[in-house]
């Protein structure tokens, strides 16, 4: 008897101990969002849009869509439809799930709120009268060539294939990545990150008008191969064995 009752408390005092080591409702793991449930701009933004915009809106290889001057002139109404429906013809995807991507529209309204909430100045046009942001009717390029000469070919050479400031803006490839309303944004913000000036700065004193912009995105636009990059010769298809 005396046996079984010291093994009796022997395992009393082992069963507490388990219990201590091993509790009976073990720690869980938080629930790890859903991906249409990720409300927070700063994951949104990190995940979708950092890659080409840059992680503060700045310096990636897509146009700056945390610059103050890109905010005072497009809207929300412009941000989100870009954001949502893509651009076609260039990099630049569909987001939203009405549009085959992968974001709600709750998550497209937090990425329109965040940007301007954190890069927007409302003093960013000093009291400038700006170009409109968009136009329907295209400009003249043969006007646009010497809008060109006068505004742009200090930096990209008189041709547009490269200077001592700044490389092509001609090559086919580059052309075949940028819209045209790619380049009427570019040339009214500019890239200040990169020295690239806004309308207003590319001739001091003299900043460029509504219509000189639409014919240097003309002339730029005609520069535009049908069939961009370098097609293969003759020779190098025969030559090919593959």
């Amino acid at each position: 008897m005396r046996f079984v009752a010291v093994a009796a408390l022997g395992l009393l005092l082992l069963g507490g101990l388990v219990r201590k080591i091993v509790p009976e409702h073990p720690n869980v793991e938080p629930e790890v969002a859903a991906p249409d449930q990720i409300l927070d701009f700063e994951v949104l933004y990190r995940d979708n849009c950092s890659g080409c915009h840059g992680s503060n809106g700045k310096n990636g290889p897509a146009p700056p869509i945390g610059d103050p001057t890109y905010l005072a002139l497009a809207d929300d109404a412009t941000i989100r439809r870009v954001a949502s429906n893509g651009v076609p013809g260039i990099p630049m995807p569909a987001f939203a799930q009405s549009a085959g991507g992968m974001l709600t529209d709750k998550q497209i309204d937090v990425l329109v709120t965040g940007i301007r909430s954190r890069w927007a100045n409302p003093h960013a046009l000093d009291g400038a009268n700006p170009p409109q942001y968009s136009v329907q009717a295209p400009g003249d390029s043969v006007r646009g060539a010497n809008v060109y000469a006068t505004y742009c070919a200090s930096c990209h050479g008189a041709n547009g294939k490269g200077g001592t400031k700044a490389s092509s803006i001609v090559d086919s490839s580059f052309l075949a990545l940028v819209s045209d309303q790619g380049f009427r944004t570019a040339v009214i913000v500019g890239r200040p990150e990169v020295g690239f000036p806004d309308w207003r700065n590319d001739v001091p004193g003299h900043p460029m008008s509504n219509q000189e912009i639409s014919d240097v995105v003309a002339w730029m636009a005609q520069q535009r191969p049908k069939f961009p990059g370098q097609p293969y010769t003759s020779s190098s298809k025969a030559g090919d064995s593959r």
